[in-house]
């Protein structure tokens, strides 16, 4: 059984799966529901562990279609980040602690598409991570010390933090990330939800033996929904953050001119054949869809644009001979 849809999302740390079976484990998570694979990078000098490198991360990009989180917890992020990128990940968090300039880091990761972020420790403010906040995609929030899987939850760590993290994104309409990790398992998941996280890293809670993996997903998902509701969302049950909703119904040339609208003002928008009337040209309707949580903004910027195109509309269909439409796509 899969988990249902809801906002909350897994990033499945691989660090205490059986690291002998890497494409297994992988694979496990993969039918379990998680969303996104977790890679923790150790070199053993920023953090008292060692883990794997990009080779290992590309064995792992071969065998799996979910997309794949990296968090380097290396000293010179800088002088291996191409390695990174080429080995297939989706998303580079390096950390604000580190003692190398950090921009030209977070620029080469933008600059190769993927999502750039920047990790804290528990001890280091917020505040570090505020000259950094135009490159972020990421904000990882780490609610115990980095190194070892298995630690306590520190949830003071996450009720300072998680607020100011947000407003670090706040640049980001759309597709910017609160990620907590340390300690997130059943037991914690609800307050991780409560404080309006979108990621969850789960680690050692999903590998512990005489569990089922696929049920602690769901389990976890459902405990920090819950949290969401009760503490952020006025009792409303969420839905997922990437629910689409319908935004307009036009002919399809005057769809495109809205779609182009939204697009150019930096915001995402999907326009599809829809099931509404067929036109005069023998074109059905297309639906513009934009995302849930930017509805409001892209009302506000684009209505006015919405009500001309629908007043064109008719005058456009009115324009044409009377005929039978037949569908011609």
């Amino acid at each position: 059984m899969s988990a249902p849809p809801g906002r909350a999302r897994i990033s499945a740390s691989i660090l205490d799966s059986d690291l002998a079976n890497l494409g297994n484990s992988v694979r496990r998570l993969g039918a379990a529901g998680a969303d996104r694979v977790h890679l923790d990078v150790m070199d053993g000098h920023f953090v008292p562990n060692l883990t794997f490198g990009p080779k290992t991360i590309a064995g792992i990009r071969r065998r799996t279609r979910l997309p794949l989180d990296a968090h380097l917890m290396i000293s010179e992020p800088g002088r291996y980040i191409g390695e990174y990128l080429d080995a297939g990940c989706d998303s580079v968090t390096i950390h604000v602690e580190i003692e190398e300039p950090i921009e030209p880091t977070l620029r080469a990761i933008k600059a190769a598409g993927r999502a750039a972020g920047l990790a804290v420790k528990p001890g280091t403010p917020i505040e570090a991570l505020e000259p950094y906040a135009p490159l972020l995609d990421i904000v990882m929030i780490m609610t115990v010390e980095p190194g070892f899987g298995g630690q306590s939850f520190m949830a003071d760590v996450l009720r300072a933090k998680a607020e100011p993290a947000r407003q670090l994104l706040r640049h980001k309409l759309v597709g910017g990330e609160v990620h907590v990790d340390g300690g997130v398992n059943r037991e914690t998941a609800e307050i991780v939800g409560s404080m309006g996280v979108d990621i969850l890293v789960v680690g050692s809670a999903l590998f512990l033996r005489g569990r089922d993996m696929a049920r602690e997903v769901r389990l976890i998902k459902a405990l920090a929904d819950e949290g969401f509701q009760y503490g952020q969302n006025e009792g409303v049950p969420p839905g997922p953050r990437d629910r689409m909703v319908l935004l307009a119904v036009l002919p399809k040339h005057l769809a495109q001119q809205l779609w182009r609208e939204i697009h150019d003002g930096g915001l995402p928008a999907v326009m599809l054949r829809g099931d509404g009337q067929v036109n005069p040209d023998g074109v059905r309707d297309y639906d513009v869809l934009v995302p849930a949580e930017v509805e409001a903004i892209i009302h506000e910027r684009h209505d006015a644009t919405g009500a001309r195109l629908l007043e064109e509309a008719g005058a456009w269909r009115a324009s044409f001979p009377s005929s039978v439409p037949s569908d011609r796509g």
